[in-house]
C-alpha cells in the first residue's frame, strides 16, 4: 500500500500516518529523515544536498525526488510507504510521476480553517519534556504547569495565530491544488476531520480496506 496524506497544518496527518503505518507495517517516510539519512550514509544525493544546506539554501525539488526515488527502491519499502512532507507542490507531483513514483491512494483529511485555529493556536508544549497539551481539549491540572515534570509551558512560535494562517494561505495556494491533480488519476479519497483521532482513523481503515 503506497500513501499520501494531504490536509492543513494541524489537520492530523503525521498523527494518521502513524497509526497506519503501524497497522499496515509499512515505512512513514519523511523529507527531513530522508535528508539527515542520506547525509550520514555519504551518497551521492546525500552529498548534493549536503552542498546546499552547508550554504543555508533550500534543496531543490529534483535533489529531493531523488532522495525519495532512493530511499523507496529499499527493502523495507517493497511492500508500501507513506510519504510525508513531500509532494507539497503539483510540480512535485509530477516528478514523483516523472520517476515512476505510483500510489494506490492520496488521502486528504478535510479540516476546516476554523478549526484548524482553534487546534493549533490552543496547543501549549512543555520545552523540558516535550509534552503536548491544549488548553481546551487537554489542558494541564495546573494552569501553565507540565503535568509530568512541572516545567512551564509555552505555545510554540509555529502556533501563535497570525503564524497559522500564513501555514494556511500556504496551503490553500501550493498543496490543495494537489486534491485536483490527483482526483484527475482516480486516487484522490477524501476524509472527513472528525475531531476524534480513533474515529478519523476508522475512516481511513475503511478506506484502505475497500469497506
Amino acid at each position: 500500500m503506497k500513501l499520501i496524506f494531504l490536509g492543513p497544518p494541524g489537520a492530523g496527518k503525521g498523527t494518521q500516518a502513524t497509526i497506519v503505518s503501524e497497522k499496515l507495517s509499512i515505512p512513514t517516510i519523511s523529507t527531513g529523515d530522508m535528508l539527515r539519512a542520506a547525509i550520514a550514509a555519504g551518497t551521492e544525493v546525500g552529498k548534493l544536498a549536503q552542498t546546499y544546506m552547508d550554504k543555508g539554501h533550500l534543496v531543490p525539488d529534483e535533489v529531493v525526488i531523488h532522495l525519495v526515488a532512493e530511499r523507496v527502491s529499499q527493502p523495507d519499502c517493497q511492500k508500501g510507504y507513506i510519504l510525508d512532507g513531500v509532494p507539497r507542490t503539483i510540480a512535485q507531483a509530477e516528478a514523483l510521476e516523472a520517476e515512476g513514483i505510483q500510489f494506490d491512494h492520496v488521502l486528504s483529511i478535510e479540516s476546516l480553517d476554523d478549526t484548524v485555529i482553534g487546534r493549533l493556536t490552543g496547543r501549549r508544549v512543555c520545552p523540558n519534556c516535550r509534552a503536548i497539551y491544549h488548553i481546551k481539549g487537554h489542558p494541564t491540572k495546573v494552569e501553565g504547569l507540565c503535568d509530568v515534570c512541572g516545567g512551564r509551558v509555552v505555545q510554540r512560535v509555529d502556533d501563535a495565530p497570525e503564524t497559522v494562517r500564513e501555514r494556511l494561505e500556504v496551503y490553500h495556494s501550493l498543496t490543495e491544488p494537489l486534491k485536483g491533480f490527483y482526483q484527475q488519476r482516480g486516487l484522490l479519497r477524501e476524509v472527513k476531520d472528525t475531531g476524534a483521532v480513533a474515529d478519523t482513523n476508522q475512516v481511513i481503515m475503511d478506506i484502505l480496506e475497500g469497506n
